[in-house]
């Protein structure tokens, strides 16, 4: 059964579940054609240590989930503090979200974004259905802090800073 996004039953349970603080990223990849592609998620979070892996899920409405479900590696970039505007910009309906931005390319040229307070560049390890979201677990190939930075925080439907 499909229930509308306008849905007070909907709009409740996801106003709940703002009441929890996440960390925001930008997930990078590379589409068929080469040209990088990007968008914001707060649904990031570790899975094991022994593999080292990540899980983050995507609405399963959305044109690019094509693209993340047939890359081979993709980055996740955790937002610093200061990058409230790139998260806005990689949530944004914009065509070209990556236009003026100087990243630099990590494994198989995954854009990784400048400034951020963390990446963790993986492989596709496992996908699963997940309601209206598809479920993406990666396997961590490479990652790095970026100099003791703290990250974005989203919480109540704001944007946070740590104290």
């Amino acid at each position: 059964m499909t229930v509308p996004k306008n849905d007070p039953a909907v709009r409740a349970f996801r106003d709940t579940l703002g009441m929890f603080p996440t960390g925001v990223t930008v997930i990078t990849a590379r589409a068929p054609s080469g040209e990088p592609i990007g968008l914001t998620v707060s649904s990031f979070n570790s899975v094991s240590l022994t593999p080292q892996l990540i899980v983050w899920s995507l609405s399963g409405h959305l044109p690019s989930v094509p693209i993340f479900e047939n890359a081979a590696v993709y980055a996740i970039n955790v937002l610093a503090e200061d990058q409230q505007d790139m998260s806005q910009r990689f949530a944004s309906r914009r065509d070209d979200k990556f236009a003026g931005l100087d990243y630099t390319e990590g494994v198989d040229g995954v854009p990784l974004l400048p400034g951020c307070a963390a990446w963790f560049q993986c492989r596709q390890f496992a996908r699963h259905p997940g309601g209206d979201h598809v479920i993406f677990i990666g396997e961590v190939i490479r990652f790095e802090s970026g100099e003791a930075r703290k990250p974005l925080v989203f919480q109540g439907g704001s944007y946070r800073r740590l104290a």
